[in-house]
């Protein structure tokens, strides 16, 4: 079985696989479109300072998300 942690305690290289997004419909939305829905391979790129923002692999996209929104997205490692 697979170790599941949330997106924002994933360190800078790691990855894993997005296995379900925890969010209210409009945020789970926003996020899906994003790329990040369940199946994808995720990558953490780096952490911004204290609590800044993500930057995340999708594939060959890099994205940025708030911390918060993070919190919402479970993956397997």
């Amino acid at each position: 079985m697979q170790d599941t942690k949330l997106l924002d305690y994933l360190v800078p290289g790691q990855a894993g696989q997005v296995v379900a997004v925890h969010a209210t419909e409009d945020l789970r939305r926003r996020l899906v479109a994003l790329g990040l829905k369940p199946g994808n391979r995720i990558e953490l790129i780096r952490r911004g300072l204290f609590t800044g923002p993500l930057q995340v692999r999708i594939g060959t996209t890099d994205i940025i998300i708030r911390r918060r929104d993070a919190r919402h997205i479970e993956i397997a490692v």
